[in-house]
């Protein structure tokens, strides 16, 4: 028998049971349907969340801090614990920072150093306050800076602000009912920095700076952060402090580590932690969520899955029937030459087309269900992300490329499986006694 001659069989056999094949096909498409649906809805929810955390950090970026009581590393150092027990402290010195460079897959690492002095920026009646941070001019690109305004290069006296520090701005000496001033446009603009540091005795001693807005980035999460030169905020600090820094005890506050791709950012911040310092990247956060997300997929499936196998039942119970009332048919077929492969394959053809037929029909079915939660989900998640002032979410329900090919090739094989025993009945009877049989 040619593919060709089983193929009209099949489609012949389908087609005097118009009736009874659709109604077992719909429980396919059922099935099929929840799988998709659900699937695709673990998936949207996932790309979802993937979506919004990557607005909060770049995932090639590895923050690295100093160990505090720590199993060891390159560079220790002792500090007092409770108690005034010694307690190691793994630093972030110049060797560690080399250390590091050295790491597979680590395409850039450069030091962070936080303003330990109190400090704020006036400008005409208007004063604002950030977080300091100091870094070398090649940490722009590891700490992925981008500006909105003006150019990404540090000099001495030159700042570089976050896209909120604007609207920090408040009036020195606020009048009684005075309302909310404009933010004050700061680029190219010239800053009065106010520095303090207090003494043993409690005295205020301050120091003023003047200072360049240079640019202005992108909103990011350095959105209420200032960079300013490194040396200069070691310079500060320096003067906070009342003595000198010694990288090679002291270390820096943080390093700036960028992988050269996010896949290697969690092999590159373990090779880091196993030196013995404290290492973190988003990218973690996003392989967690990705894991949940996949157990999620897994079970929502399951559920679509318990549905296709009742269709499975339904599919059987077609096959059985069709077996008795073509009993007759089935022996005259092998009366004149059918084995008991052709009547199996002819069968096996009939089950597994019920099953595409209802495959088919369930992905569109899926894919159309979604596209409608879809554009209900995203208007009213819209409208929560505006209350809340968050980004809106772009999509709810997601159908990856693989899916419908999965589903359909599944409920196929379903269908296969489900007219296993009834296949199997049909070729083993006896010609004798299905041409006998009323």
């Amino acid at each position: 028998m040619t593919l060709f001659d089983l193929l009209s069989l099949v489609l012949d056999n389908l087609g005097r049971r118009k009736a009874r094949v659709v109604l077992t096909a719909v429980g396919v498409i059922i099935g099929t349907a929840a799988v998709v649906l659900l699937v695709s809805l673990a998936t949207g929810l996932q790309r979802n969340a993937t979506d919004q955390l990557l607005g909060i950090g770049d995932l090639t970026r590895i923050d690295v801090y100093p160990s505090f009581g720590g199993d060891g590393g390159p560079i220790v150092a002792m500090s007092r614990g409770p108690g005034g027990a010694p307690q190691p402290r793994v630093i972030l010195s110049d060797d560690a920072l080399n250390t590091i460079r050295q790491i597979p897959g680590v395409e850039a690492a450069v030091p962070q150093e936080y303003l330990a002095a109190a400090a704020w920026l006036e400008i005409g009646q208007l004063q604002g306050g950030a977080g300091i941070v100091g870094i070398p001019l090649e940490g722009i690109q590891a700490v992925n800076l981008k500006a909105a305004q003006g150019d990404l290069i540090l000099n001495r006296n030159t700042l570089i602000v976050g896209a909120q520090i604007a609207n920090t701005f408040q009036p020195k000496n606020p009048r009684p009912g005075q309302g909310q001033p404009e933010p004050p446009e700061l680029l190219d603009k010239t800053l009065k920095m106010v520095l303090a540091k207090y003494t043993s005795e409690g005295e205020e001693i301050r120091k003023n700076l003047q200072v360049t807005v240079v640019a202005v980035l992108t909103p990011s999460q350095s959105d209420y952060t200032v960079y300013m030169p490194l040396d200069q905020v070691t310079s500060i600090n320096e003067w906070a402090l009342g003595r000198r820094i010694n990288r090679n005890k002291e270390g820096y506050s943080q390093f700036v580590v960028k992988a050269t791709d996010a896949s290697k950012s969690i092999q590159v911040t373990e090779a880091i932690r196993a030196l013995g310092f404290e290492a973190w990247t988003n990218q973690q956060a996003v392989e967690g969520i990705n894991g949940f997300f996949v157990v999620l997929q897994i079970v929502f499936g399951g559920i679509g899955a318990i549905a296709l196998l009742v269709a499975a039942i339904g599919i059987a119970n077609t096959m059985a029937m069709a077996v008795l009332e073509r009993t007759r048919e089935i022996g005259l077929m092998k009366a004149v030459g059918a084995t008991n492969r052709d009547v199996l394959t002819i069968f096996l053809g009939e089950a597994g087309g019920i099953g595409l037929v209802g495959g088919l029909g369930g992905v569109a079915a899926g894919w159309l269900a979604g596209q409608v939660i879809n554009v209900i989900a995203l208007a009213f998640l819209a409208g929560q992300a505006a209350q809340n002032g968050g980004p809106p979410p772009t999509v709810a329900v997601y159908t990856p490329a693989w899916l419908p090919v999965f589903a359909i090739v599944f409920a196929t094989f379903i269908g296969i499986v489900s007219g296993l025993y009834p296949a199997l009945r049909a070729a083993t009877l006896n010609p004798l006694q299905a041409l006998k049989y009323e």
